[in-house]
Parts: structure tokens; C-alpha cells; sequence
């Protein structure tokens, strides 16, 4: 069995590197062709629930599948590490979809994690979203400024509604 040690710095690897890629591929399928060929069918959701998670055209199934396995590929690792890997990359695509800020999630402990408040507002813009498109954490999507949007929606609610 691998160490715990060895076992984080791989998981921390796998995130970097799938949230890398991940949120170039995102961007990949907003643009016109790939949307309207190919991921429109996942934002049939505009307010997305756990499920919209994987509900997407099969295309896109295979393009974001990409990005999971690159991290393993380049740092293998014991078969246990990759089942939890696997484990870690569902519930982190499930979170994101879950429409819904959980007060108590275990994740809001995590530096620069987006979850389902970074990806509703996505989902919210639809088919004209050209922001938020990292998968799991937000800094690409800060390096890029393809957040500014969130970040005035973010201000905007933590003014209050009186205070607009």
C-alpha cells in the first residue's frame, strides 16, 4: 500500500493537472462549434441538480474524460490510489452540479475550490457563458478573468438587495 504522504501529493497532482486541462477544454466546448454541436445537451440544465453532473452528449463524455487520467498517466500510482482518485474526481463533478451551498460542506475549507455556487452561475448564463469554466478550482478561471462576472454577481449579493 502507498504511504499517506505519497498517496495527498499524488491527489494534489491529479487536481492540478485535471483542473488545468479541464477548464481549457471547458473553454474548448463554449466555444460555437463545440457548443452547439456538443454541450449544449449539458446545459439543457440551467439550474443543475447532482445528476446533470454526467448528463451530457456523448462527445463530451469522451473530451472531459480526458483530463481525469492525464494526472495518473504522467504520476502513476497504486490501483488503491486511482479508485480514490475516482472516487474524489464523481464528488467533486457532483458538488458541483448539486445546486445547492450546503453551509456545513467540508469543502469550503479547501483554498480556491469553486463548487456549486462557481458552477451554478455558469449553468445560470448558459449557452452564453464565457466565464467559469474551471472544473473543480477557480484559479485558472481568476489567471484568465474569465470570473469578473462572478465576482460582480458575488459583490453585488453580499450588498444586499436594498444596498444595489
Amino acid at each position: 500500500m502507498p504511504s499517506v504522504g505519497n498517496t495527498v501529493a499524488q491527489m494534489v497532482v491529479y487536481l492540478l493537472v485535471d483542473d488545468y486541462l479541464g477548464y481549457w477544454m471547458h473553454r474548448l466546448m463554449h466555444t460555437r462549434w463545440g457548443y452547439e454541436k456538443i454541450h449544449h445537451v449539458h446545459h439543457e440544465f440551467m439550474a443543475p441538480v447532482g445528476y446533470v453532473g454526467p448528463y451530457a452528449h456523448w462527445a463530451d463524455k469522451l473530451i472531459f474524460g480526458i483530463p481525469p487520467f492525464v494526472g495518473p498517466a504522467l504520476v502513476p500510482c497504486h490501483m488503491t490510489t486511482f479508485w480514490l482518485w475516482s472516487v474524489i474526481r464523481h464528488l467533486a463533478l457532483m458538488d458541483a452540479h448539486i445546486g445547492f451551498d450546503f453551509p456545513l460542506n467540508p469543502t469550503k475549507f479547501i483554498p480556491f475550490y469553486g463548487g456549486a455556487p462557481h458552477h451554478d452561475y455558469h449553468h445560470r448564463v448558459g449557452g452564453k457563458s464565457k466565464c467559469n469554466f474551471s472544473t473543480v478550482f477557480t484559479f485558472c478561471d481568476y489567471l484568465y478573468g474569465t470570473d469578473d462576472g462572478y465576482r460582480y454577481h458575488k459583490a453585488s449579493l453580499a450588498k444586499g438587495p436594498c444596498n444595489s
